[in-house]
């Protein structure tokens, strides 16, 4: 491999060698650097390509998007000028000075013919003290489609997250964090992964509550063709009953091009779709590929009514996402909802079609191997792009942080990982052919604190896997929560560790979306679907001793008493996982609905498509009914004690 082109890779962000989990040192092939660097447009096939892409490089450090922190001295190599605060304010600044700046916000500096924006950030985001004047709170987490809520649906939607938001506000607790809501594909709901988003800067409509209509009431199970049809047909007849709002009007001009251009790209894949071609943009005509093409135009005004369909079901969901945030807090919510930003994008989707420069074309987001997944992970999602960012001074990730931000009082940050470096597969690669590429953490994780001050939010990251050495430390310095979930917290030889020992700058957990929940891995429903999917896992003997670690754990720190329940008795199991998490020493304890109910099986198994019922699973009944049962009012009462209102 020449020196010149490990040289472009290193100075363009990308590693050139990896550690595996057990240490081990992988060189990363040529081809792979080469597919990665012009997927940040920096081609490097030549030696005079690599020569002008470092030339590039070099001519776009000095940037005109700055970011800072507050009280902390910035160096922008800028002459003399003058300062504008975002305030109003305005100060002459001299030659050569060391500005330090008090006030967080955008502010400008104009000096030499440039005018540089500066981010400068509070030194942490809002914290759990903070919003709910208490040391230590609680929530709920839910995942939005397994709702029921008082009206007959086939899946949860935001009316059902505000019932939700009101029984739990009733019981004291303080959070609601709720499954990824972003934009899918209306025209193909069989794309139902909320972690797979056409964009994340817009809404899934189908959580809209129409008003009107009735709907069949949903499985235990999701049918998602069939009820995602029996909500377009009730959205349908809302919009045609709608005659105009004021309201909606100001909506559209406030969501602007970005808007706009989501909603021309649901009504292309609509047309498209309906002809036949089944996947994303790449498959349209070549003459629909160009936002801007003469063709495009075309349909958007013979199809203008289409896409002000889209326009609506936009507003819509904004209303009922509003009006579900608004209900937590009325319902004596500190926080409220609790939004959930994926870490990546569909490339076929409306972000990939109307913003390709944003985004790293041609190349998809995974892991490498490890522990659990020898092969690699390869996520078929890409991302947003350094280069872009530094580009467009970030705009791209702050209109995403917004979006996020926007009818929420808090988000938790899906692979926060990411935030300091992504493993980037070039496509048609395999996950174990990636390379890392760094992110510009430092900015990143200033404007994630910026956004969180202004919107009063808190902001938790999830910080699981393989964790980079002083990236847990990095977040925890700015206030940003990591991710304490109780079957992760283990000593070196096995056993459990005293949750009033886990970091205070974290949301304690009892499972997460990606694993079996507390009954499910008392009973060892998690072995039984590994070994139905000949992947490794523990033994049964394996899983006794961890049972019996656990009990002795919950008998010292959360004083349960007698013996371990047995393997198909889990209830006490679940009131002792309950009770840790409840008395851990982190600011924020979060229990899932599918552990505080004692439920068994997982909303999602990683690794599979077709074999598990991936983001399908219902809740049995409304939150009346649901906290209403015995063991769930008395896991309820148990929280409410630990961590008191």
């Amino acid at each position: 491999m020449s020196e010149a082109l490990i040289n472009l890779a290193e100075a363009a962000g990308l590693l050139p060698v990896w550690e595996d989990v057990d240490g081990g040192a992988h060189a990363v092939a040529p081809d792979t650097l080469r597919a990665a660097l012009a997927a940040l447009d920096l081609p490097a096939e030549t030696a005079r390509d690599i020569a002008d892409s470092r030339e590039r490089l070099r001519a776009e450090a000095d940037r005109d998007f700055v970011t800072g922190d507050v009280g902390t001295p910035i160096d922008i190599a800028a002459g003399r000028g003058r300062l504008t605060l975002e305030s109003g304010a305005v100060r002459d600044i001299a030659a050569g000075e060391a500005l330090v700046i008090d006030e967080p916000g955008y502010h400008r500096i104009e000096a030499g013919g440039r005018c540089v924006t500066l981010a400068i950030a509070p030194k942490e985001a809002p914290g759990v003290a903070a919003l709910t004047g208490r040391l230590r709170g609680w929530g709920l987490s839910a995942q939005l489609y397994s709702l029921r809520g008082a009206r007959a649906a086939g899946f949860g939607d935001f009316a059902a997250l505000a019932d939700l938001a009101v029984a739990a506000g009733a019981r004291g607790a303080d959070a609601l964090a709720i499954s990824p809501v972003h934009a899918l594909f209306l025209a193909d709901p069989a794309r139902f992964s909320p972690y797979s988003p056409s964009s994340r800067d817009f809404l899934n409509p189908l959580f809209a509550d129409p008003g009107i209509g009735d709907e069949p009431d949903g499985d235990t199970l999701v049918d998602w063709p069939a009820a995602s049809a029996a909500r377009v047909a009730r959205l349908r007849a809302a919009y045609a009953a709608f005659d105009g709002d004021p309201a909606f009007e100001a909506f559209v001009a406030a969501g602007g091009a970005p808007l706009r251009g989501h909603a021309l790209f649901e009504a292309l894949h609509a047309h498209f779709h309906a002809q036949g071609s089944a996947g994303g943009w790449q498959v349209w005509p070549d003459a629909f590929h160009d936002p801007e093409s003469a063709e495009v135009a075309r349909f958007a005004a013979d199809h203008a009514n289409d896409i002000r369909f889209h326009l609506f079901l936009q507003w819509r969901a904004a209303l009922g996402l509003s009006d579900a945030q608004a209900a937590a807090r009325g319902a004596g919510m500190a926080i409220g909802l609790v939004a959930d930003l994926a870490v990546g994008i569909d490339p076929g989707g409306s972000h990939a079609w109307s913003r390709r420069g944003e985004l790293l074309h041609g190349l998809t987001l995974g892991a490498p191997p490890d522990a659990f997944q020898a092969a690699g992970q390869g996520w078929g999602i890409t991302g947003l792009s350094p280069t872009a960012l530094a580009r467009s001074g970030y705009e791209p990730f702050l209109r995403t942080l917004r979006a996020a931000l926007a009818h929420a009082g808090g988000l938790r940050v899906d692979h926060a990982l990411g935030l300091g470096r992504l493993w980037v597969i070039p496509e048609g690669a395999r996950p174990l052919d990636g390379v890392y590429l760094r992110q510009p953490i430092d900015d990143l994780l200033r404007l994630l604190v910026l956004e969180a001050d202004r919107a009063r939010a808190i902001v938790i990251g999830e910080d699981l896997g393989v964790v980079p050495p002083g990236f847990r430390d990095r977040l925890a310095a700015r206030h940003l929560l990591g991710m304490r979930v109780l079957p992760f917290e283990r000593t070196d030889e096995g056993g459990f560790t005293d949750p009033r020992g886990w970091s205070p700058v974290a949301a304690a957990m009892t499972s997460t979306h990606d694993l079996t929940p507390f009954a499910g891995w008392w009973r060892g429903i998690d072995l039984d679907w590994r070994e139905a999917l000949g992947a490794e896992a523990d033994t049964p003997e394996q899983r006794r001793a961890d049972r019996a670690r656990f009990w002795q754990r919950a008998t010292v720190s959360a004083g349960v008493t007698g013996p371990p329940p047995a393997p198909d008795a889990p209830a006490p199991a679940v009131d002792a996982a309950i009770g840790l998490v409840a008395r851990a020493d982190c600011e924020l304890a979060l229990v899932a609905l599918e552990d505080l109910v004692g439920l068994e099986q997982a909303p999602n198994l990683p690794g599979t498509i077709d074999e598990h019922p991936n983001w399908r699973r219902r809740l049995p009944s409304p939150p009346s009914a649901l906290f209403a049962d015995g063991a769930v009012a008395r896991r309820l009462a148990m929280l409410a004690k630990e961590r008191p209102a």
